[in-house]
């Protein structure tokens, strides 16, 4: 005779949805509540959830309740495997369901306080049943083992087990003080070389390129950098203080040039644009909130200040 699993009489996908359901909720009262049912219940299912796995998910306290760390690699399998089953019956039933649910985007540091905020906030204006977790991160992130939902990443993306979606790119400019000049002329190429320089070394150290406005050839500027960062605001703060000329995003220093706390640098000249790409795992189905999600950054992205459509592919 065959022994009955742990999981008998129980819908294996309705215990991962009521574990999430915990989780996000912060509590077995208030996953009880969201879910329709009783606290007793939801927390026989998270016993029964534990003695399938044989595993303790959830460690509780009188004041709070914490992920033991197989209970944080079971969330992120399960918020992937709940996903993509509610995917699969809203394709196949042919429903058109508002976006719900939480969302966790990962998004560069300066760029998620910046160019992102207006964006995001409209789009949470626009679906009110949708909870964010924005999560500001300049380093590679594991999706599965995190729970990430997508992440917003500014320049080339070479990871072929994600899908990547464009939606602008980001025009760079030479800046400096006005003091760092002196009587030098701010349109003249050859002051750039011995210049002092600050480095964003995410995407230049001790070279980088410029593009003419009117397609001609690239020109490469080799410099010898006094400061290397990979933050955007301390790049800009050292050049406004006039340790050194800079390669920046536009959108950064919109104001400083505006009100004449820095200098463009051979104006007509760009460094190569970075593109902007909404990336997430590509063997996974799509929930509605992540396509809303994507769809409205597509739509704002390229309008917002400081940012730009990609160009219009080629043709043969």
């Amino acid at each position: 005779m065959t022994t009955p699993s742990p999981a008998a009489g129980a819908d294996r996908i309705d215990l991962l949805h009521t574990f999430v359901r915990i989780v996000e909720s912060g509590s077995l009262s208030a996953a009880a509540v969201q879910l329709g049912t009783t606290q007793p219940t939801v927390s026989r299912r998270l016993q029964t959830l534990e003695r399938l796995f044989g595993l303790h998910l959830i460690q509780r306290s009188t004041h709070q309740m914490t992920l033991t760390e197989d209970g944080e690699r079971c969330y992120a399998h399960a918020r992937a495997l709940v996903d993509d089953w509610d995917a699969i019956q809203a394709d196949l039933r042919g429903e058109v369901d508002a976006p719900r649910g939480r969302l966790r985007v990962v998004v560069p540091h300066a760029f998620g306080q910046a160019q992102l905020l207006e964006p995001m906030l409209q789009f949470m204006a626009r679906h009110p049943q949708v909870t964010l977790e924005w999560m500001l991160e300049d380093s590679p992130v594991d999706f599965i083992a995190d729970g990430i939902d997508c992440a917003i990443r500014v320049g080339g993306v070479d990871a072929p087990q994600l899908v990547a979606v464009p939606l602008a790119e980001v025009p760079r400019i030479v800046i400096a003080a006005p003091s760092l000049l002196g009587t030098a002329d701010p349109h003249d190429p050859a002051l750039l070389p011995g210049l002092p320089w600050i480095a964003l070394t995410t995407f230049y150290r001790e070279r980088f390129s410029l593009l003419p406005a009117d397609d001609g050839p690239a020109l490469r500027v080799d410099i010898q950098p006094r400061l290397l960062t990979d933050n955007l605001f301390v790049v800009r703060r050292a050049a406004v203080s006039g340790l050194g000329a800079a390669v920046v995003s536009a959108w950064l220093v919109a104001d400083d040039l505006r009100e004449g706390r820095l200098l463009q640098l051979v104006p007509g000249w760009e460094a190569p644009p970075l593109p902007v790409h909404l990336v997430y795992p590509a063997a996974r189905q799509i929930p509605t909130r992540l396509r809303a999600f994507i769809d409205s950054m597509k739509a704002s992205l390229p309008y917002t200040h400081g940012m730009r459509s990609l160009p219009l592919p080629s043709r043969a």
